[in-house]
């Protein structure tokens, strides 16, 4: 199976992002970037990789918590109901 590539053409700019952070991160990040002999932009690159995915686990584990605690709370109360009949 021989695909062809479709150069893609970037319009500058298109994958750039400006993102404000505090002095503290901003610290942090070229304390990291100067341990690890990376640059900032590198060590926010390493950042958000690892990062994304771990907050769309995140994201998926709270609403799994909210559903399921949603569903005890109506089963206790219907435990509740059937004890006061």
């Amino acid at each position: 199976m021989n695909q062809t590539r479709i150069p893609v053409r970037k319009t500058r700019g298109e994958h750039c992002l400006n993102v404000y952070v505090s002095v503290e991160l901003k610290k942090r990040l070229k304390s990291l970037s100067d341990r690890y002999d990376r640059t900032v932009s590198d060590m926010v690159r390493a950042v958000l990789r690892i990062g994304i995915p771990m907050m769309e686990g995140l994201s998926e584990a709270e609403e799994t918590m909210v559903r399921e605690y949603v569903h005890l709370f109506r089963k206790l109360r219907q435990v509740k109901s059937l004890k006061e009949i």
